[in-house]
Order: C-alpha cells, then sequence, then structure tokens
C-alpha cells in the first residue's frame, strides 16, 4: 500500500493486515496505562480516541491545534488524530525554552494546546504562561489549574474522518532552532505525503524496511521527520519497530536486545550518546544491516564505530542531508572501508554525496550575488525540490526572503565538486571563510576518543574557539596540543560536560547560544540572513 491519508493511517494498515508490532521503552504518555507493545490493529483505535479528545476539547476542521510534551512517538499519533477530524496539529517540542514556546504558540494561535504537565509547570515557574495562548488547553499528566485534563474528554465518540486536500496545510513542524527561535514550517499532504513518504515507501532493495525487518528508532519525535518516517514505514509492513524515546544507554539497552535491530535510524547527537552500547558483550547491533542518520553532521568515529558492531558482512550507514522545509535533499552510502582512513584532513562525513536522483536539484551561488559559482568555489547552497513546504506561520516575510523562484536557500555554505557530490562546510552564519568548523570537529573527533563532542565557534576578529565536550568535562591539555598542531589556528579550548551545552530538540549544539554563554558581546563572521 501507498501513504497518502494520515488520519486513517493506521485503519488501512490494520484493513491489509500490515503484521507490524511496536515495542516501547516506555508507555504512551496518552496511555500511560497501555503498557509497551502495540499492534496496527490497536495503534488505530488509539489514533480514533485521540481523534475523539480533539473534538471533544473543541477542535473543528481547519483548526490549528499545538502538541507540546515530553519527546514520545505519540506525538504522531495526536497529529494523526487532529488530522482525522480535518484540524491542523502543529508538533512543537516540549523541551524548548519557556520564551520560545510562548513565541510559537502565539505565531500559531491554537484552538486546543495539548501540553504535558510537566512542560506547563516548567514553564509558568518561568514566568511563561501557555494556558493563555490556546482556547482550551488540555493537560496530559497531573492535573494543571486552568486547563482540562485528558479524562475531561474521554470516551467521547469520534467525528467521522475527513480526507485532507492535496496542497491545503497538513501538518506543522518546526526548524532546530540552533541559531534561535524555530521557524513553524507548514507541509501539504502533497509535499511530506505523496512527495517525501510516498518515495520512502517504495521497496529499493537494501534500503527499503523487508516484512522480515525489526527496526529501531530514537528519535525527535516532535520533528517532521518523525511524521514522514511514520507514513512511509507502515507501509512497508516490518516484523516490528522498537521506539526510544531517549539516549540512556541503560534503558535502550533492554529494549534492543529484546529485539536486535537490523535496520537502526538516530539522530547524530543520540547515535553518540547510545555508543557504549558498542562495548558491550550482549551487543545489541549484531544484526544491523543498514544505519540511517539525518538532521546533523555524522562524525566519521561514530560511524565507523556503529559499522563495526555489526557481525553482517556488509553493513551500510545511509547519510541523509536536507531541512525541515524541503525533507531530505542528499544522500550518501558509507561502509567500513570507507570510513578506515583516521585523523586526516580529508571530505569524509562533509561530502554529502548527491542531489536524490529525479526529485531534487542543488545550485551553488555567490552570497553577495545569489548568482552561481563554478564548481569547487564555496557558496550559499540552494535547492528546488516538489517536497519544499507551503511557508513558515507568523512569518510571511522571513520565507519570501528565503524563496527565489523555484529555489529555496537552505542558508548552508558549500561546494559543488566536480563529479556533482556536494562538500558542506558550515551555516553561513558560522563562516569564517578561511576554515570549515566541520571539518575541524571532524578531525578533532577522530584523534582524540576522549572527545564526545568537538563545537568550533567562530567570531569575527578572534580565531575560532574549539569547545570540547568530555564524559566529565576534564580535557588532557598536552593531547588536545598534539591533535591539532597542524590545524589552522584555534585558541584554548573550553572542556565542558554534554548537559552543559545548549541544545535543540534533536540534540543540535545551539551554537549562538553557547557563544554567547562562553563570550560575552561575541560577533558571529556571518550576516545571519538566511536563518
Amino acid at each position: 500500500m501507498k501513504p497518502y491519508d494520515m488520519g486513517v493511517l493506521f485503519d488501512e494498515c490494520a484493513e491489509h493486515a500490515i503484521p507490524t508490532t511496536v515495542r516501547l521503552d516506555r508507555p504512551f504518555d496518552i496511555a500511560p496505562e497501555g503498557g509497551t507493545s502495540y499492534d496496527v490493529p490497536a495503534l488505530a483505535g488509539l489514533v480514533r480516541e485521540v481523534s475523539a479528545w480533539w473534538h471533544a476539547a473543541g477542535a473543528r476542521p481547519g483548526d490549528p491545534v499545538a502538541i507540546v510534551k515530553d519527546n514520545h512517538w505519540d506525538y504522531v499519533l495526536l497529529a494523526c488524530g487532529a488530522i482525522r477530524l480535518g484540524a491542523v496539529p502543529a508538533q512543537i517540542a516540549g523541551n524548548l525554552d519557556a520564551p520560545s514556546l510562548a513565541t510559537l504558540l502565539h505565531r500559531l494561535r491554537p484552538s486546543v494546546l495539548l501540553a504535558g504537565s510537566a512542560v506547563l509547570q516548567r514553564c509558568a515557574e518561568a514566568g511563561v504562561d501557555l494556558r493563555g495562548l490556546a482556547r482550551t488547553v488540555l493537560a496530559l499528566g497531573e492535573p494543571v489549574p486552568g486547563a482540562r485534563s485528558a479524562d475531561d474528554v474521554r470516551g467521547t465518540p469520534p467525528p467521522p474522518p475527513r480526507r485532507p486536500e492535496p496542497d491545503a496545510p497538513l501538518v506543522v513542524v518546526h526548524t532546530s532552532g540552533t541559531t534561535g527561535v524555530p521557524k513553524l514550517v507548514v507541509h501539504s499532504t502533497r509535499t511530506v505525503i505523496g512527495t517525501l513518504a510516498r518515495f520512502e515507501a517504495v521497496r529499493v532493495p537494501v534500503l527499503a524496511a523487508r516484512r522480515d525487518d525489526v527496526l529501531a528508532n530514537a528519535g525527535a519525535w516532535a520533528h517532521g521527520r518523525a511524521f514522514c518516517w511514520t507514513a512511509s514505514v507502515f507501509c512497508l509492513g516490518p516484523r516490528s519497530i522498537s521506539i526510544l524515546t531517549g539516549a540512556d544507554p541503560d534503558t535502550a539497552d533492554p529494549v534492543l536486545r529484546a529485539a536486535p535491530p537490523t535496520i537502526v535510524e538516530a539522530t547524530p547527537a543520540n547515535y553518540l550518546r547510545l555508543r557504549p552500547l558498542l562495548s558491550r558483550l550482549d551487543n545489541a547491533f549484531r544484526n544491523v544491516r543498514l544505519y540511517l542518520s539525518t538532521f546533523d553532521a555524522i562524525h566519521p568515529p561514530t560511524v565507523r564505530d556503529y559499522l563495526a558492531a555489526s557481525g553482517r558482512r556488509t553493513p551500510l550507514w545511509m547519510q541523509g542531508w536536507g531541512q525541515s522545509e524541503t525533507g531530505p535533499l542528499t544522500f550518501r552510502f558509507f561502509t567500513r572501508g570507507s570510513v578506515r582512513q583516521r585523523g586526516e584532513r580529508h571530505p569524509g562525513t562533509r561530502n554529502l554525496g548527491h542531489p536524490v536522483p529525479g526529485r531534487t536539484r542543488l545550485r551553488v551561488v555567490d552570497p553577495a550575488t545569489l548568482r552561481p559559482v563554478p564548481a569547487g568555489r564555496p557558496g550559499l547552497v540552494l535547492a528546488a525540490t516538489a517536497a519544499t513546504c507551503l511557508g513558515y506561520v507568523g512569518e510571511d516575510d522571513r520565507w519570501a526572503a528565503k524563496r527565489d523562484g523555484r529555489w529555496f536557500n537552505t542558508g548552508d555554505i558549500g561546494v559543488r565538486r566536480r563529479d556533482g557530490s556536494l562538500l558542506l562546510l558550515d551555516r553561513e552564519v558560522d563562516h569564517a571563510g578561511v576554515l570549515s568548523c566541520l571539518e575541524i570537529e571532524d578531525v578533532v573527533a577522530d584523534r582524540l576518543p576522549e572527545v564526545i563532542e568537538c563545537v568550533v565557534l567562530t567570531t569575527r576578529g578572534r580565531p575560532p574557539l574549539p569547545v570540547a565536550v568530555t564524559e566529565d568535562g576534564a580535557l588532557d591539555r598536552a593531547a588536545w596540543a598534539t591533535a591539532v598542531r597542524d590545524l589552522p589556528p584555534l585558541r584554548e579550548p573550553v572542556a565542558l560536560r554534554w548537559d552543559e551545552v545548549p541544545r535543540t530538540a534533536t540534540g543540535k549544539v545551539r551554537r549562538s547560544a553557547l557563544l554567547a554563554e562562553l563570550q560575552d558581546g561575541a560577533t558571529l563572521p556571518g550576516s545571519g540572513r538566511w536563518t
């Protein structure tokens, strides 16, 4: 079957007898007593139930509604329930800071806000009352004064399903927000389902999930990737899916060992945090034939370690690059051999591969003139794809500034190589011109295994400031000096623990926020016009 109507996706999968079983690392926030195992008919029933919740709370066809809660795959089930009755759901990560949440909800103006009680409480303690930003607020979890609870709307019959128009707003997701408040991105059925999910639901050898595959996904469930992934993967009908809501190795280990995956997808940050599992005796990744990563740069040591953990003869790693506004734009495969080289300055995983054939076009242009530059010269990366979103909620001028006819400005600096592949350098706002932050970060990660993550922060008028993230916040300065001896001039490194670094909901480092914490008054080297 092919994905089309997300409101009845699970009903249609049940009618087609899709045999997939879903295993959770913790119960759904919308069904805390429902256990951690679901078949497709049970998921269809849960979507119908939450569709009734939305309707009972006052949501009507065409209304924007918002979901703000802890990270879990039930974000997508709640979105499907809203779509079923014709509302337009906005999936907003619950771990955004309170002012950002307030800004996004003010732009959206939802008729109903479904929020986790902990999120509402955290924002209230920060002086931000989210309850006044929607006509009705439903609180998941402990009772919250001024908000209705799920029990208040439970047990009502669901309204009949409505089929969405192909080009009307279907779902709202948001960008990562590495440089500030995230943007609310509007997609239609045609862009996210008809173009992206339908393409992924084709049974391409090696890449597509087979009926005997066991999938594991440690995703950022509020983001658009989760919505698209759900639409495609259930139509392929793998044997089972394991859902991870966090990256604590001790929590993930029993879930993965109970059903050792053959395909794994995770955010780069979650891959990093789950690496301790690779050295355990009962290796949960021994059966993996395919790893997938999106959202952010992935460094060669991470790819190398996971490929080595597989007991398969030729496991693959597929890296996709794209944005919330466009979906995947390029892809590249890595094998054990392609990441064998260690510690050298080479393109590595910054070579993002080629545009998706027949679906995506890329152009590299001069940032000042927006005219195309020759192969081999750095420039702004523009993309043209039928999957480009409809726009930004409440920021029409910002959207217009990023469009030039059919071309969308990604805000990334890259180089189009002579073989047609794309080499990513940096975000335009971070690009210093004389070096690539991503390159330096790759090399340091390769040369210093104790560094979980390296972040190179650029400023005007001074050498870049490297931040070394280690388990205990300590750094061997002599080892650092040896590792960077042949690299461009850098300032003395700052060593931090993982939880001391400001991050987005997908685990990306919020570089501008981190720079502001470490250096007052610092000015970024780029213009930031296309962030």
